[in-house]
């Protein structure tokens, strides 16, 4: 990581504190800049290249003091490229903390293209008039009192962490439903188009959840542990686990374990990268299920190499697809109500799901 990424998750590492401390708070900045940042944080979700825009001005400015950061455009006499350092460092740090961010700059609109300094004399086409003044003197700030970048940058972060942290509202919790129902609504979620990350974690939880029920309802799960979910980005390897979702037996030894793939073919790789993962372990089924087909040119080898690792390990590897298992899985229930229940608290509770997901779930369970 480069010193602009780490000063950006430093300062917000402060601003997490500074948020989970009522106490901490009491702005430093004067009146009229925090009135002015308030302003561009509240537009700041329909009009997102402002905050963009405004934050690559900060940023730039703490780590080059003497450039003036309202010369945007290397082409204005003595200006920088104001856009490539927002496309590198700050449009990205916004999307990654789940703040409103453009696709890839906040110059992508025109408003903010014209060759002239951000000054009172700049003619672009901000709306509503208001927002541009404020985006404006936001600027004059920058310019005028250098030293208070930080806490500029530090105030719009609290902001920004304090309104999507807001956004976690209830999950529906549909009762009753059909297996047929059920299904629509998970593919749907699934398939849902998202610009937030995370959402190759839903069909895991999906099986969580499935796993969270059969484990109470299922003799074949009896005396058996079904183990916490790991972070989505915490490999195999270092977990020490077999796969997304374990169960082990009372010895604590693998006992069962599910991969799962979201929109990625099952190929006859992942079967010879389970052979390895499972060798050394007792596990007696071993899964690996994708949203995605098995690729055709590989299902002979496939077929061929479960049948071998089940003979000479024991292990039984099943490949599938998510829907079908969730739909045979849901057959075995005495009550899909937990199910849905269970998946709408991990919805809820995980971390690698953000708002965007949660709130898609609740629109398509209140359109069914």
């Amino acid at each position: 990581m480069d010193r602009i990424n780490e000063y950006l998750e430093d300062c917000y590492q402060k601003a997490l504190k500074i948020v989970g401390n009522e106490d901490s708070m009491n702005s430093p900045l004067p009146a009229d800049i925090e009135t002015n940042l308030q302003s561009i944080l509240v537009a700041s979700d329909k009009t997102r290249a402002v905050l963009a825009v405004v934050i690559t001005g900060i940023v730039y400015k703490i780590f080059n003091p003497h450039q003036d950061v309202r010369k945007h455009q290397k082409s204005i006499p003595g200006g920088y490229a104001g856009r490539p350092f927002d496309t590198k460092y700050i449009t990205p740090f916004l999307k990654a903390k789940q703040f409103p961010a453009m696709s890839s700059t906040g110059w992508l609109t025109r408003s903010f293209e014209q060759k002239v300094p951000y000054d009172s004399n700049y003619t672009g086409g901000i709306t509503p008039e208001r927002l541009k003044l404020d985006f404006l003197k936001a600027y004059d700030d920058i310019e005028s009192y250098p030293e208070l970048c930080e806490d500029m940058f530090i105030h719009l972060l609290c902001g920004l962490i304090t309104m999507r942290d807001s956004q976690n509202v209830p999950m529906a919790r549909p009762q009753n439903l059909t297996i047929a129902e059920i299904i629509e609504i998970l593919e749907s979620h699934f398939n849902h188009k998202y610009s937030a990350k995370g959402a190759s974690r839903l069909p895991v939880l999906a099986l969580y959840a499935i796993y969270q029920t059969i484990v109470t309802q299922l003799g074949r799960y009896a005396g058996k542990e079904l183990l916490p979910l790991a972070q989505h980005t915490t490999s195999d390897l270092r977990s020490g686990r077999l796969g997304d979702i374990d169960v082990i037996d009372q010895n604590g030894e693998a006992f069962e374990a599910v991969e799962i793939k979201a929109g990625i073919a099952i190929t006859h790789d992942m079967v010879l990268n389970a052979k390895m993962k499972i060798q050394p372990s007792h596990a007696q089924r071993y899964y690996i299920l994708s949203t995605a087909p098995i690729v055709d040119s590989d299902k002979e080898a496939i077929r061929r190499d479960i049948s071998q690792i089940k003979n000479i390990h024991g292990c039984e590897i099943v490949v599938n697809g998510v829907i079908p298992t969730l739909k045979y899985y849901l057959r075995l229930l005495k009550d899909t109500s937990a199910f849905t229940d269970n998946y709408a608290s991990l919805l809820s509770n995980d971390k690698d799901i953000a708002f965007e997901h949660r709130a898609a779930w609740n629109d398509i369970v209140a359109n069914l």
